[in-house]
């Protein structure tokens, strides 16, 4: 059996999440003591104790999500083998942790810069996201075309069949919203994130990013990591700096990126991380994949 690990992203931060990890191993306080340290705050504290609100500004959720999924890695058994990984948006630079692209510190060095700069390109122009449930790629496409008429707007997440989430200027998404209704879709839910991501609206968190990328060492990957962007796998650290870089403005095929897993042999998904959010939509574009999650310290005991 081919096994995937997975990495979720923004929404699946909960207060509390790692802590039961953290007071029972003393590699993991170590780790996160290093975080606070690159970080410049506690995000032990805000990640054990919150308050919710905190957790969730875009500049702590993603370092703290990305700290709490690296650090689940770190205590797996060398006999937990797998052959290939992917994350969700953010959840991309765990699966680079996972697969020896970067050290502990550098991914996060590189999450801190990108996660600021998508709050501050958030606060600087306003942005939104919504998701459309039940309809289909080709009319979410025509709903964004006629959204364009208001501002910017286009697909930013094709999660699985029938469920996509739009993102763009607050005006274009909400009308592309009504026309989305009156098209007939099953549900439109509004998004609560501080920015549009994956949208063009993210362009100015790339300068920074692209020149922390640019000086830090990324080595081969030891498994193919499907890339958001393309859905296609990749060891080549060049190719994964690109993608990174592109990943900022542009959707995440996340479906397309299981259902390539999928032809390629894989057919068990451990999602690594806080949550139950991959493996609901994993089992939404493969129903009889096999799916578990590694996100506390009894998960972990049960699989060493």
């Amino acid at each position: 059996m081919k096994r995937a690990l997975v990495f979720p992203g923004q929404a699946s931060q909960f207060v509390g999440m790692g802590q039961d990890v953290f007071k029972k191993n003393e590699s993991v306080q170590k780790l996160y003591a290093q975080a606070n340290e690159i970080l410049g705050f506690d995000v032990t504290d805000i990640a054990f104790n919150g308050p919710l609100e905190a957790l969730t500004e875009t500049k702590v959720t993603q370092p703290a999500l990305f700290v709490t999924s690296a650090v689940l890695v770190s205590l797996l058994p060398k006999s937990f083998k797998f052959h290939m990984t992917a994350g969700h948006s953010l959840g991309e630079f765990s699966a680079l942790f996972a697969a020896g692209v970067l050290s502990f510190d550098d991914a996060l060095s590189i999450v801190k810069v990108r996660a600021e700069g998508m709050q501050a390109a958030g606060e600087a122009q306003s942005g939104t996201m919504a998701a459309i449930l039940n309809m289909s790629r080709k009319d979410v496409a025509k709903i964004c075309k006629h959204g364009e008429a208001r501002g910017i707007v286009q697909a930013a997440n094709y999660n699985s069949p029938g469920q996509i989430v739009i993102s763009g200027e607050t005006v274009a998404v909400h009308y592309a919203m009504e026309i989305a209704k009156n098209l007939g879709a099953r549900k439109v839910v509004p998004l609560n994130v501080s920015g549009a991501f994956h949208s063009p609206l993210m362009a100015p968190a790339k300068v920074n990013l692209q020149a922390i990328i640019d000086k830090t060492e990324f080595k081969p990957a030891t498994v193919p990591l499907v890339a958001n962007v393309n859905a296609k796998p990749t060891t080549d650290p060049d190719r994964i700096k690109n993608n990174l870089l592109e990943q900022l403005e542009n959707p995440v095929l996340w479906e397309d990126s299981v259902e390539f897993m999928v032809k390629d042999g894989i057919s068990e998904f451990v999602e690594v991380g806080p949550g139950r959010v991959l493996q609901g939509l994993i089992k939404r574009i493969k129903r009889d994949a096999v799916t578990s999650g590694i996100g506390t310290q009894e998960q972990l005991e049960a699989i060493a």
